[in-house]
């Protein structure tokens, strides 16, 4: 004997959609949220390629500016197919490892210099910085040309300019701090400069060139400086002065030998040893106005028990 059907199993009162098309409603909202999603990403990626290019590549590459301690960077994509680049960008220590021809070459001719490994690099970062520079070499003029020096000889007043802007004497236009906080070099006057950063004396030998010097200091690339000088970059008329100092102090050889660091050491020691006197004489002083009144007070008290 057969049972009757519910009615209620199959009927949709109100119109009310059934359970599968229910679960269909919801794959296609969360397809339609994970398109907005990397659409939105890729947007992001795009918009910040260049300052990420600034802050992280304009230091060792130009876009149509000639080579620094990497290579010019224009029309790099005609050069080597864009599977390959994005994989350099994010691991270019592992393709150099592992044989490949194209990325050894890359470091015989940047003189042994491997490129570091990017912080932040991500294969949407890569695809978007890599869209950036396609499109900066079909200009004429890329913004990414960098810092353009004369070869010609500085002037007195441009290495003493730059001297100053080293010391803090010269105010920097976006309120960076002075070298001097940080970093020494040969010649400097009293105690001498900053020892958390290194000896200044041989960057310009170190970096080899003019332009790649003024590059560096354009975006200085460390974990260190990184942070102090994205919001406060150094101009164009500030970098020209400092790279005429350091020229002329590698110029003039050697490194930072002044006797500053054990000035500094004997003047503490002198200051502490005045503090300890002086405590001294106060303190000396001060027990004796107590002990007098108490010592004088107890002989009383002996004369008047006799």
């Amino acid at each position: 004997m057969m049972s009757k059907s519910n009615p209620e199993q199959h009927s949709n009162p109100a119109g009310r959609p059934t359970e599968p098309s229910r679960r269909s409603r919801r794959l296609l909202q969360s397809l339609l949220v994970a398109a907005m999603l990397f659409a939105f990403q890729v947007s992001a990626n795009a918009q910040e390629a260049p300052q990420y290019f600034r802050q992280n590549c304009m230091s060792c590459h130009t876009i149509g500016g000639g080579r620094l301690t990497g290579p010019d960077l224009k029309d790099v994509s005609q050069r080597k197919d864009r599977v390959w680049l994005a994989r350099f960008m994010l691991d270019p220590k592992g393709m150099i490892a592992s044989g490949d021809p194209y990325a050894a070459q890359l470091q015989q001719e940047a003189r042994g210099v491997v490129m570091p490994t990017v912080s932040g690099m991500s294969k949407e970062r890569a695809d978007a910085l890599l869209d950036l520079i396609e499109a900066e070499s079909k200009l004429e003029k890329s913004q990414f040309i960098g810092l353009q020096i004369p070869d010609g000889p500085f002037s007195e007043a441009d290495i003493a300019l730059g001297r100053d802007i080293f010391l803090g004497r010269a105010r920097l236009k976006n309120g960076g701090p002075s070298c001097v906080g940080c970093h020494t070099a040969i010649g400097l006057p009293g105690l001498g400069g900053g020892r958390l950063g290194p000896d200044l004396s041989k960057v310009f030998e170190r970096l080899e060139s003019r332009k790649t010097l003024g590059s560096w200091l354009l975006a200085p690339p460390t974990t260190t400086m990184q942070p102090v000088w994205r919001g406060h970059p150094l101009e164009a008329e500030e970098i020209l002065p400092l790279v005429a100092y350091f020229e002329d102090v590698s110029r003039r050889g050697g490194e930072d030998t002044s006797p500053a660091r054990l000035n500094f050491f004997l003047i503490g020691l002198a200051g502490t040893v005045a503090a300890l006197v002086g405590f001294d004489l106060a303190w000396r002083k001060r027990f004796r106005a107590v002990r007098r009144p108490m010592v004088r007070a107890a002989a009383l008290k002996r004369g008047q028990l006799r």
